[in-house]
């Protein structure tokens, strides 16, 4: 039996699409296999649990951002 699988769909600025591709063709991945292995990093290592050291640094760069696009999205 296939796996079932699900979308995740993601509004992201220019610079930040180019990026993941850019990393993806680099590495000779896709894109959705890269979020798939950080996927299971962050279950198998939760940044609340102590995880990676630059997660914390990560997840706090993710709240700015969702800060700012709220703000953006008011006005």
């Amino acid at each position: 039996m296939a796996q079932q699988r699900r979308a995740i769909h993601a509004y992201l600025s220019d610079e930040s699409h180019q990026t993941w591709h850019d990393l993806a063709e680099r590495s000779g991945v896709s894109v959705s296999g890269i979020l798939e292995a950080l996927a299971r990093e962050f279950g198998d290592n939760p940044p609340d649990q102590g995880g990676y050291r630059r997660w914390d640094d990560v997840i706090r760069r993710a709240r700015g951002i969702d800060v700012e696009r709220r703000r953006r999205n008011r006005t």
